[in-house]
């Protein structure tokens, strides 16, 4: 009997704790294969609280590292991370679907279920068809963003092996956006180079925007939907997602331009002004690269990166935070109510009260969490509030971003970045879940009164 089988035959465990559970299993897979001395530069000798944070920091896509990767692993080990990566961007249960599908194996409710939750749709229809479709979708946009960045590396690189690696590596760790590099300085060497700025910059953006909305904006841009009898239709997922994602980028890039007018970007001219605050707001919604050492921005500014990075990417995407269509609610239901107004609108469509209540539990669950590991971390360690807080929001927005105070952590303080790393990953949901009892259905009912609110 397979031994999976086994494993999940008991009844008491529910779709989300299985969920839970194959990530868990994935971080066990990565420690095991990421700590195999075959996979590490000759002398190096990892402690498992490193190897562990380093296996989790992968499977979340986070970045966030305690070692140099470029230092730690050799060329089979960086292959074997990026191997991990895709697993911890694209989804468990997607790359599990393409398993199955290349064994010829049927795919039965139980599984289908288990895609609904680890990709947060509705129903259970069509969900293998689009499995195929991110998978497919993804593997093109890593293709072709490693045929071009490899192709430009070779002015960089002796070698095309070296810049097919680099060019390869980069390309994953942009698009799953989990911020590890293999140059030993992210993307720093390429301060001055904006055209690799700009491939990352379309890599991280299509990774963390969301797959709903790639496989949508794929299905507008078919022929098919070209015909003036085929009217094609975005949801309001794709609508509320798309312009939140790239307002939360101009917001960003603009508070960045402004607050660093008189201070980092004092001695630079205006193109390097606008790529440094461009890339840097783009990779704080999830990515984790840098062109810069962040700590040397004004605390006004790590403020606002840290407020990025608790938001965090889009639902269904790549990413990790509250995301931005829980963000965008949150600000819909605050002016509507304002207004009077007892209902939400928004593009000829009105939001469902399950969708606001479920977005304020996660802005408040979330906001515990990391203000829970702040203190936390704030008591057990030497290092400054706002770098701490920085640490915080980029491990459960799995941002991978740092002002360098990760790798001098003491053992504890780690164990509470991976926890919200994990936790970033599979979701606040995901992590109530986990807590819930059996869902019971209230047989009496109490008089309601009102309590005394603000």
């Amino acid at each position: 009997m397979n031994i999976f089988r086994k494993i999940f035959k008991p009844n008491h465990l529910s779709t989300i704790r299985i969920i839970v559970l194959f990530y868990l299993l994935a971080v066990l897979s990565a420690l095991f294969i990421l700590g195999l001395p075959i996979f590490h530069q000759q002398g190096v000798n990892l402690s498992f609280i490193d190897l562990l944070f380093t296996s989790v920091s992968a499977v979340s896509v986070t970045g966030l590292t305690v070692v140099s990767t470029a230092d730690t692993f050799n060329t089979a080990g960086k292959v074997a991370l990026t191997v991990v990566l895709q697993f911890g961007g694209i989804g468990i249960m997607t790359l599990g679907t393409l398993i199955w599908l290349i064994l010829g194996k049927r795919i039965g409710l139980r599984a289908r279920k288990l895609i609904q939750i680890d990709q947060n749709r509705e129903t259970l229809s069509g969900l293998v068809r689009l499995m195929v479709k991110i998978l497919r979708i993804i593997v093109m946009i890593e293709l072709v963003g490693t045929a071009i960045l490899s192709i430009y590396f070779l002015n960089y690189f002796d070698t095309w092996q070296e810049a097919l690696l680099q060019g390869f590596f980069g390309a994953v760790s942009a698009t799953t956006n989990a911020g590890f590099d293999i140059t030993g300085s992210s993307l720093i060497p390429f301060a001055n180079d904006y055209f690799v700025q700009f491939v990352n910059i379309v890599l991280l953006i299509l990774g963390a925007i969301g797959f709903p909305v790639l496989i949508e904006t794929k299905d507008f841009l078919s022929k098919n939907n070209r015909s003036i009898h085929n009217k094609h239709y975005f949801s309001l997922y794709t609508k509320l997602t798309v312009i939140t994602f790239f307002a939360l980028i101009l917001v960003g890039w603009i508070f960045i331009l402004l607050l660093e007018h008189g201070a980092f970007f004092v001695d630079k001219n205006w193109h390097e002004q606008f790529f440094y605050s461009l890339f840097q707001s783009v990779t704080t919604r999830n990515g984790g690269l840098a062109t810069m050492d962040v700590s040397e921005f004004t605390s006004p500014t790590l403020v606002v990166l840290c407020v990025l990075m608790f938001i965090g990417a889009s639902p269904s995407s790549v990413g990790g935070g509250i995301r931005t269509t829980t963000f965008a609610i949150m600000l819909l239901t605050i002016y509507n109510y304002a207004k009077g107004n007892t209902s939400i609108k928004v593009f000829d469509r009105e939001l469902d009260n399950d969708d606001v209540i479920r977005s304020f539990i996660v802005i408040a669950t979330a906001s515990m969490l990391c203000i829970a590991g702040i203190v936390l971390l704030d008591y057990l360690e030497p290092f400054s509030i706002l770098s701490i807080v920085f640490e915080v929001c980029s491990a459960f927005g799995t941002t991978g971003l740092s002002m360098g105070i990760t790798p001098d952590l003491s053992t504890t303080g780690k164990c509470v970045i991976i926890f919200l790393m994990f936790v970033g990953r599979i979701g606040i949901f995901s992590f109530l879940f986990l807590l819930r009892g059996k869902a019971t259905t209230d047989v009496y009912h109490y008089p309601k009164e009102k309590v005394i609110i603000g």
